[in-house]
């Protein structure tokens, strides 16, 4: 029915479908808490008012009554399992909307990958937006599984679900004026566009502004927050399960107006979204950090909605789609209660609907040339090497200088030093490209860990203490057609299965994180230091966030955009 026919109800005539009586209603719109009853009909609000006839009639006893929460900014793809399982974890715990950009499973399936997570999305009561993927491949510097053009863009840029342009991760080319990525851009003019500028600042910032970008969820500090607000964008806030920037940011939003900030969770990994929760976590953590709840929920609502143009949701009001969420205490973020469209769908932090049968997932893309031994080995051509270093909770990292004493030698990781070898490995379309360097801050004495989720592209990669088990490891994934594995003495010691493109699960969630936490504990008792080794080592492909990653090409200085030897 059209919202236009349900105004007799909105006059109290008829029967609703659903009263909420007695709740203290959580509103968004005025940034107050008032009592409330809360009239719901074919899916929608119609009223803020007791009326006399409903089919249902829910006593909330005085306990708050808040709209549904809303991820302005997540890779569905780094829950590591379907999308039907995804929302069996977050349904539950208040999130009844994403938004996501899935060139995660783009630049590994393409199109293909896309109308994928589409098709999944119907079959869930999470509605989820998509922001096309704007950068497959990411960058020039590393081999992709497919290639997302303005073709493939116009090809989906009508589908049902998507919104805008996702973030834009090539700012150098943006900010220099690429013909290539502005042609992108100018396609979704008046659609949201995301970005992703860590650290640009000053003029550089404004003519990535000026190029069409007008979000960012990279930023680490407030000053550089408060500029991107200043200048027109909205700032998403992350609180992911590698990187966490709301400690950091929660001043820049206390120091203003906050209705250009919004909160994500970028990525969060299967034991974050069982143990810490969802969206429902990240406002409680902000209201731990000072906000005033009211505003902490508004940054998970309605100004999420308000940037996407999503004004059919993100409060409680009349006309608005009945997602909302009851909460027994408003500091805890208490989720007791979750409706989708005035339907219960969640109870106890328990999903209460049945998930649909979900589709075959498409063949995920492995073509690898075989490995020989030899072409890990590095070889020391220069008095100093460079070095990958991990920054703990962040995806940045730093560049370490090593002294070499061999020069002209093979170079062997040297685990008292915590100096091992990192490797990356082509694994779309048997190019055999493979990148060698080295990596501090895992720990290792002895073994390997290696993964298929390694982004953007999702090559192979590989941390460890040996050739032989870093080859072991990439090995198996190449024979389960991705997943992750840790090996130790040319054995395998755990592995997980990640049949779906390579970098998710068809398995529940819960099993995934039992998995997880057998490879966490592997990998602990080979020496490593790292809570989470496997997300770390993921984003030390990424050759677009600073300062110095690898890919199946090579060493990149992520400051320069350019191939640096690892030895000089």
């Amino acid at each position: 029915m059209e919202k236009q026919n349900l105004l007799s109800f909105a006059r109290g005539e008829g029967e609703l479908d659903l009263l909420i009586e007695n709740c203290m209603l959580v509103n968004v719109l005025s940034g107050t808490i008032h009592r409330a009853s809360v009239a719901v009909k074919d899916g929608f609000i119609v009223g803020l008012e007791s009326v006399a006839k409903a089919k249902k009639v829910i006593d909330l006893e005085g306990r708050y009554l808040a709209p549904g929460l809303i991820d302005a900014h997540v890779h569905l793809e780094s829950s590591m399992v379907s999308v039907p399982q995804f929302a069996r974890a977050v349904v539950p715990r208040g999130t009844t909307c994403v938004v996501t950009d899935c060139h995660e499973i783009a630049n590994v399936m393409g199109v293909e990958g896309v109308t994928y997570v589409l098709s999944q999305s119907k079959l869930v009561p999470l509605d989820v937006f998509i922001m096309l993927p704007s950068c497959v491949p990411a960058t020039h510097l590393e081999t992709s599984g497919a290639s997302i053009g303005v073709e493939e863009l116009r090809e989906l840029v009508d589908e049902p679900g998507v919104i805008g342009l996702g973030e834009v991760m090539n700012y150098p080319g943006v900010i220099s004026g690429d013909p290539g990525i502005l042609s992108k851009i100018a396609m979704f003019e008046g659609k949201p566009i995301d970005g992703h500028a860590p650290g640009v600042r000053g003029k550089d910032l404004s003519a990535y502004i000026l190029a069409g970008p007008d979000s960012d969820h990279e930023c680490v500090d407030p000053k550089e927050a408060c500029e991107k607000v200043k200048k027109g964008m909205y700032v998403f806030i992350r609180e992911g399960s590698e990187a966490r920037n709301l400690a950091d940011l929660i001043g820049a939003v206390l120091s203003g107006d906050s209705t250009r900030f919004c909160l994500c969770t970028d990525d969060r990994h299967p034991a974050d979204l069982l143990e810490r929760g969802h969206m429902d976590s990240v406002v409680r953590y902000a209201i731990e950090l000072g906000l005033p709840p009211v505003t902490a929920i508004q940054l998970a609502t309605i100004n999420t909605a308000s940037r996407f143009g999503l004004n059919d949701r993100g409060a409680i009001a009349p006309g608005r789609i009945a997602d909302m969420i009851v909460l027994d205490d408003l500091d805890n973020m208490d989720v007791s209660m979750v409706f989708k469209r005035g339907k219960l769908v969640g109870a106890a932090y328990e999903s209460v609907f049945e998930l649909e049968f979900e589709s075959v997932a498409p063949e995920p893309s492995f073509h690898v040339k075989e490995i020989e031994e030899s072409r890990l080995k590095l070889f020391a051509e220069g008095g100093s090497a460079r070095a990958i270093r991990v920054v703990g909770g962040q995806v940045v990292t730093e560049i370490d200088l090593i002294d070499v004493v061999n020069v002209g030698e093979e170079f062997l990781p040297d685990t008292q030093a915590d100096v091992l070898k990192i490797v990356v490995i082509e694994r779309h379309k048997g190019t055999g490209n493979i990148g060698v360097g080295l990596v501090r801050g895992f720990g290792l004495k002895k073994g390997a860990i290696a993964s298929s989720v390694a982004h953007d592209s999702h090559n192979i990669i590989a941390v460890g203490a040996s050739d032989e088990d870093i080859l072991c490891a990439a090995k198996r994934i190449i024979e389960l057609k991705g997943g992750q594995v840790v090996a130790v003495n040319g054995a395998c010691r755990a592995e997980l299965p990640l049949p779906i493109a390579g970098l998710m699960s068809d398995m529940p969630l819960e099993n995934v994180s039992k998995i997880q936490d057998v490879l966490k504990e592997e990998a602990e008792s080979l020496g490593c230091l790292l809570e989470n080794p496997f997300m770390a080592m993921s984003f030390l492909a990424l050759p677009v966030i600073p300062r110095l990653k690898i890919t199946d090409m090579g060493l990149v200085d992520v400051d320069t955009f350019s191939f640096v030897p690892v030895f000089f």
